[in-house]
């Protein structure tokens, strides 16, 4: 049966809602690795109905993408961060195996310490468990990110579909806007093999995501638990049935499973709007990014279902719309070996040595504010602005006890200089390596009559594209890796074609 195509904001039937999304942000690296670059190196492209796969830079991980994403969705909602209630993060990918990021997501956006957490990871059903744990602990408004980079083997079709992306939404009560929670349904099947990381170093690609590749085995472990789960939530939601819905947000392992799971409830393969064709396999942010791609086509019902290897499914119904902040767009094309070496798949064995600017962890987490938000201290005496806000001010040069403030994140480049990875101090070495030169600027940023002058590294730019006067915005980014903690900030990147 057809899936209805209603137009933008063309009004369905109103279902009961115990929760609404008041508002959506995406990200993806504006990078990509298409798909005739994998067919030149290998021969062929084992990556089904992909075109394309994004690719992180160098000082990309989910943490990352997350805020990115994060941020564009407290945009679109009008929320302010550190009115939070509850925070929920879904990756598969981790920078780090075992450490808590809710607190450096926190920090990053500027949400309340005692915010109620939820962190789902070790499947791709992690995006749509986080959306319902959000939902069901109702401490609202509450945002809700996924984000995955995942890694294979470079010749596995895994390693071929492999992806990067995020989406977030923010979570309010239901006061009548935006678009509804409807329903839940959660089915389980025992499928082992079809997708699974084996102990070990997420980074490595030998412990990358594989599976048995058997072709019959692999389409039932997806269809079968995907098809339960929405027949349970058609008997769960009220006055719906799943062929009403227009769009079908899905995880999306290849651009093949979800038409299959698409025509197994009713839909036509059409209907189908995760973006896997464009970014490749997203892992756990693949339902929330085909649902916000729904919201912003218009699709007034959208039947989000995020499935996991094992295997099992989670189907909820999403009732009206919601705007939706960032874009997908690619600004370069990247050759196979450039992607390999953006990926960190091939580099030098052997460590960097030395110390360079390196600071110890407690210093650097007591200049937290200021790195990850760019706070500054306005002086009570004469309005200047320091940055970071400690010594004298740099205007009247009075001690002074600094007035906290934010700095917009946009601002101008005052100067530019270029880094070299034979240049680059120790810490910066490995990511000079993978990603190549790289520029240093000072930005100016303005704020109330005042201005700041911040020391930024330039991100996904060549330096002899960066100049005196051009816009940038701060994002946030790694800075480097210490002793196996990783060190994040913002930086800038250029304004021009950044969404």
């Amino acid at each position: 049966m057809s899936a209805p195509e209603p137009g933008p904001g063309e009004p369905a039937d109103r279902l009961d809602a115990d929760a609404r999304i008041l508002g959506a942000g995406v990200y993806a690296p504006s990078a990509r690795l298409p798909r005739e670059a994998v067919a030149e190196a290998w021969g062929r492209s084992r990556a089904r109905g992909i075109d394309a796969v994004a690719v992180p830079g160098p000082d990309e991980d989910a943490l990352t993408m997350s805020v990115a994403a994060g941020e564009r969705a407290l945009a679109a909602a009008g929320v302010d961060a550190g009115d939070l209630a509850g925070l929920a993060f879904a990756t598969t990918t981790p920078p780090l195996e075992e450490e808590d990021l809710l607190p450096r997501l926190g920090a990053a956006l500027g949400a309340p310490g005692d915010a109620r957490t939820h962190y789902v990871g070790r499947s791709t059903r992690a995006g749509t468990r986080a959306l319902r744990a959000a939902r069901d602990a109702g401490a609202l408004p509450a945002l809700v990110v996924a984000a995955d980079a995942p890694r294979a083997a470079p010749n596995a079709p895994e390693g071929h579909a492999a992806g990067a992306g995020a989406a977030a939404v923010v979570l309010g009560p239901d006061s009548g806007s935006g678009a509804g929670l409807v329903g839940d349904a959660e089915v389980a099947a025992d499928y082992p093999g079809t997708r699974f990381r084996r102990a070990g170093d997420a980074d490595d690609a030998d412990d990358g995501v594989e599976g048995l590749g058997v072709t019959t085995y692999d389409r039932k472990a997806f269809t079968r638990p995907i098809r339960a789960a929405v027949d349970l939530l058609g008997d769960d939601a009220d006055a719906f049935a799943p062929e009403e819905a227009a769009a079908f947000a899905v995880t999306a392992p290849d651009g093949d499973l979800p038409a299959r799971a698409a025509r197994s409830v009713g839909l036509d393969a059409d209907a189908v709007s995760t973006p896997v064709d464009t970014l490749g396999d997203t892992g756990a942010a693949g339902p929330l990014l085909g649902l916000t791609a729904a919201l912003r086509a218009g699709a007034t019902r959208t039947l989000v279902v995020g499935w996991g290897s094992g295997a099992g499914a989670d189907a909820l119904l999403v009732d009206g719309l919601a705007p939706v902040e960032g874009d997908l767009d690619a600004d370069r094309e990247l050759s196979y070996a450039a992607a390999l070496r953006r990926r960190g798949e091939i580099a030098s064995d052997e460590p960097p040595a030395g110390g360079g600017a390196a600071v110890s962890v407690p210093t650097w987490r007591r200049s937290i504010p200021a790195r990850y938000r760019l706070r500054a201290g306005r002086c009570p005496d004469c309005g200047g602005l320091a940055f970071p806000p400690e010594g004298a001010c740099p205007d009247c040069h009075d001690l002074v006890d600094y007035e906290s403030v934010g700095l917009p994140s946009e601002g101008t480049v005052e100067t530019v200089t270029g880094v070299s990875p034979d240049g680059a101090p120790p810490e910066f070495a490995r990511q000079a390596e993978r990603g190549g030169d790289y520029a240093v600027a000072i930005v100016r940023f303005e704020r109330e009559g005042a201005a700041a002058s911040v020391p930024m590294q330039v991100a996904d730019a060549d330096p002899e594209s960066v100049a005196a006067g051009d816009p940038v915005r701060a994002v946030f980014r790694r800075i480097y890796e210490r002793e196996g903690v990783i060190r994040y900030g913002r930086k800038a990147l250029p304004a021009v074609g950044d969404g």
